[in-house]
């Protein structure tokens, strides 16, 4: 894929996910928090699971034999963030829930980058990630005070 693309199509999948917060607190108005993040994930598992099938990559799944603990981190991960945001999302908003979980995000994926944790190329923190990191801190604190 392209860079270009892939940058183009991370900002449209980011749009789409400042949906998810607040859509899954109106579910859940009905249904219940964990009621919310059920339905929530159990429709990402069955598109998901349709892309599968219709990729033709069902056969893939043998590679579940080398699964390790590490690999349980984007599910809980993926569980963590529809749950918890179904709550916080109530007291500080979309783009208050979107500006701490980016801050958040990047700040301990350049960390991971730094070390090059989990099998990405190591990046090191030079002065220009760090000062794109505190600006996107204080971003966080002014999208975040009311």
């Amino acid at each position: 894929m392209d860079r270009v693309i892939a940058i183009v199509a991370t900002l449209a999948i980011g749009g789409l996910v400042a949906f998810q917060p607040p859509a899954n607190a109106l579910l859940a108005r009905h249904v219940g928090d964990f009621g919310s993040a059920f339905v929530s994930l159990l429709l990402s598992t069955l598109i998901v699971g349709t892309l599968l099938l219709a990729s033709g990559q069902v056969g893939r799944l043998e590679g579940l034999v080398e699964f390790r603990p590490v690999h349980l981190i984007g599910g809980i991960a993926g569980a963590a963030v529809v749950f918890g945001t179904i709550i916080t999302v109530r007291h500080l908003g979309a783009a208050g829930v979107t500006a701490a979980l980016v801050c958040t995000q990047l700040g301990v994926s350049a960390l991971i980058d730094r070390f090059g944790a989990i099998g990405v190329p190591q990046i090191d923190l030079s002065p220009a990630r760090l000062i794109g990191i505190g600006l996107l801190v204080a971003g966080t604190v002014l999208v975040t005070t009311r």
